[in-house]
Parts: structure tokens; C-alpha cells; sequence
């Protein structure tokens, strides 16, 4: 079986750069079979696995539900989090030194979970998120606490035009002194889109300046979408 980290090393990875430096996300390709998408979609029953569920409508955030992973992961969880950490940290050091920001992702992901934790943020992020017919996901961030990965990743589990209709994955792209920009991602079972968390580099006739991204999902109009979230940074 091909390892997660030859996977994350065979991706077109200068399409992808590409991609988000022009609209701050970028499809990656599959990540996950269907089995294993299956596979992921049954743990969401099991609730040893997670540390917490929110129920969004009552926070305001939408409507459906999501389960945040407790700590250990399942190890090809994690073994796709560190791989994907380690690709992309130059790109965040590089987001990083062209907004003027310190720009010391370490090269590993352990290291990167220490400073985390270090600072107070102990709560694992990766989450699978559930919706029904009529649920959907407000505009928001995945900030979680002062340490912030500029980076994350969705992967859609559930099959479109089969499993569920509608709930497309939204990105809004807020530029200084100008109207909201949108952009709606389609992506088939398995499939990775990576974008950005808060803010990403732009660059203009004058030299870099920030953008800040939000996202969300349209309303699912029939069926059950389950999504798998890979955040980088923990909690506080």
C-alpha cells in the first residue's frame, strides 16, 4: 500500500501553488478510496474516538453537527496530517515572510504540535462533519487560539449526485476596499481541497498585501454529506 506521505509527494503540487496563489484553495486530488472514505464515515458512530460534538445551530454556526477526534488519531489520520504539514510549512513560511509575519514553521509537524501545546493549545483539531437534508455551514475561520497553521484541508467522503445533492464548499475572499469575492468548489468522493485558514498574501503592483478568506457549505438540498476536516494547529 502506498504510504500517505508518497501520496502527498505525488501530488502536482506547481498546479497547486499556483491555484492558491491565484484563489487562496486548491483541489489536491484524491486522498482517500471509497472503502476508505466508508470507513471514516462509520467511526463518526463511534464515540470513543472524539473529544466533543457540537450541534452548530445551537451556537449560530449553521445547521448539522461535527465531532472533533480526541487524541490518539487513527494512525493513517495522523500519518496524513504530519505528511501534509511537511509540504506545506515552506509555502506557510513563505505566506508568512511576504505579510510581514515570522515566517519559523518548523519543518516537522510533531514540532509544530509541541509549540502548540506549549502554548496552551492541548485539543486535537481533525473533525468529521456530518449534514443532513436542509443543514449547512455559515461563512467562518478555524482559528482555535493564538497559533495558527495558514493552511488546512477537506476532503469530501460522501458521493455528490448520489449521497446528497447541494452543500457545495464555499470560499469568500474579502480584499482592502474592495467587494467580497466568492468561489464554490467541486469536488468528487475522496477528493482534497487545501485553503486558506485567515488571511493569505496577494500580490499587487505595490508589493504584497492580505486577504482575508472565510468558508462555509451551501444548503445540502437532499440526502447526507460527511466531510473529514485536517487542521494543523491545536486547540486551546
Amino acid at each position: 500500500m502506498t504510504s500517505p506521505a508518497s501520496q502527498v509527494a505525488a501530488f502536482d503540487w506547481p498546479r497547486i501553488e499556483t491555484d492558491l496563489a491565484a484563489r487562496g484553495c486548491a483541489i489536491a486530488g484524491p486522498v482517500f478510496t471509497p472503502d476508505e472514505c466508508a470507513a471514516l464515515i462509520a467511526m463518526y458512530d463511534e464515540s470513543e474516538r472524539f473529544r466533543s460534538r457540537v450541534v452548530m445551530h445551537r451556537h449560530g454556526f449553521g445547521q448539522g453537527e461535527y465531532q472533533y477526534f480526541a487524541y490518539p488519531l487513527p494512525k493513517k489520520l495522523a500519518a496524513w496530517r504530519s505528511a501534509l504539514y511537511e509540504r506545506l510549512a515552506p509555502l506557510a513560511n513563505a505566506w508568512a515572510a511576504a505579510m510581514g509575519q515570522p515566517a519559523d514553521y518548523p519543518p516537522e509537524h510533531a514540532a509544530y504540535l509541541a509549540r502548540c501545546h506549549a502554548a496552551g493549545q492541548l485539543r486535537p483539531t481533525p473533525l468529521l462533519l456530518r449534514y443532513e437534508a436542509g443543514d449547512y455551514n455559515c461563512l467562518h475561520q478555524d482559528l482555535y487560539g493564538e497559533l495558527q497553521f495558514p493552511l488546512q484541508l477537506t476532503v469530501l467522503l460522501s458521493v455528490p449526485g448520489q449521497d446528497f445533492m447541494g452543500g457545495e464548499f464555499v470560499l469568500t475572499e474579502q480584499r482592502p476596499r474592495m467587494q467580497s469575492r466568492a468561489e464554490v468548489v467541486s469536488l468528487a468522493q475522496g477528493e482534497a481541497v487545501i485553503f486558506a485558514v485567515n488571511q493569505r498574501p496577494v500580490t499587487g503592483t505595490r508589493g504584497s498585501y492580505r486577504v482575508t478568506m472565510r468558508h462555509g457549505v451551501s444548503r445540502l438540498r437532499s440526502g447526507r454529506r460527511h466531510t473529514l476536516g485536517l487542521i494543523f494547529h491545536d486547540a486551546g
